[in-house]
């Protein structure tokens, strides 16, 4: 487990109070990426560039903040089309691995009748690595990471150094625990990671279903007394129930607000990324993150998608 010494004393370290000095920040992503196949009716609808933390840095890159994504994708034509999507969102590629007589990945996700995703992956996890070039983390940067990409037993001893070099460097740094039930045969050889995770976290957010499959737990308190041994501050959603933000000041709920969706692919994703946006607009209380990062899930549930509309885009960038 990690040493306590160094875990944060204080749960906020980075504000960033002006807009200019966003330009001296980035966020940094760790996670996977796939090429999203969308289908509704059984008929595809759309194909887009994703995975958790990919959708979430696309849309702070859309968002105008600076960010690069650590990942690896084929040299084949589907790991051009991620790099450049990208690119042409204002992220840098620069950390993308990119690996010969390797098959990007693909994800199906089929939308049923209340416009819900059930996914399935074409993937080899087995197969993953990350043998390329890795940034240096300073003070400076916000890591967010999460799913099965930041546990994965085959890319730990690189993805757990990073995590652990952006600890002891006074990183910022937020975990999506977002444990999938078809992982749950890997549990013994995972768990130790997941919560090695969260003891490196200044922000934990998962969902009570997460918490369900890692230790069969349901109800809020008892998941906030089993994580706040690891970390301080625990997000727990739980579909379309009230937002819990639980911290050593106790708990605070926040209704979730109703949306008509068109999908609800990349909600969780784009929810993390409007927290993240919040805070480094100088946000300091946990309702006008959470607010921030609602109105971001919701403008993606709007859509068939991954990330924010051009609409909210133009709304962020002029301020409103």
């Amino acid at each position: 487990m990690y040493n306590d010494e160094l875990k944060p004393k204080s749960v906020v370290r980075i504000y960033f109070i002006k807009d200019e000095r966003m330009n001296k920040n980035r966020v940094i992503g760790i996670g996977e990426t796939v090429l999203d196949i969308l289908f509704k009716d059984d008929q595809p609808q759309k194909a887009v560039p994703g995975g958790s933390t990919f959708n979430s840095i696309v849309s702070l890159g859309r968002a105008g903040v600076p960010c690069a994504m650590v990942t690896e994708v084929g040299s084949d034509h589907i790991g051009d089309i991620i790099c450049h999507h990208l690119q042409d969102n204002g992220v840098s590629s620069e950390y993308v691995c990119r690996h010969e007589n390797v098959k990007s990945h693909i994800s199906l996700a089929f939308l049923d009748e209340n416009n819900d995703a059930q996914y399935i992956f074409y993937k080899d996890h087995a197969s993953v690595s990350l043998d390329g070039k890795l940034p240096e983390m300073t003070r400076d940067d916000v890591v967010l990471f999460g799913s099965f990409f930041a546990i994965n037993p085959a890319i730990r001893p690189v993805v757990g150094g990073l995590l652990r070099n952006a600890r002891k460097a006074g990183a910022w740094l937020y975990y999506d625990v977002n444990f999938r039930k078809n992982h749950i045969a890997d549990l013994p050889q995972v768990l130790a990671n997941v919560e090695e995770n969260m003891s490196l976290a200044d922000v934990v957010r998962g969902s009570v279903e997460d918490f369900g499959y890692l230790y069969g737990l349901a109800d809020t308190d008892a998941i906030y007394e089993h994580v706040s041994r690891f970390c301080d501050t625990l997000i727990l959603t739980d579909g379309g129930r009230p937002i819990r933000v639980y911290t050593t000041e106790g708990c605070k709920t926040y209704t979730v607000q109703p949306v008509e969706t068109v999908s609800t692919v990349g909600a969780g994703d784009n929810f993390n990324a409007g927290y993240i946006y919040a805070l480094m607009r100088g946000m300091e209380d946990q309702g006008s993150r959470i607010e921030m990062a609602q109105r971001w899930s919701q403008d993606v549930c709007r859509q068939i998608g991954n990330n924010i509309s051009d609409e909210l885009v133009a709304s962020i960038k002029q301020g409103k």
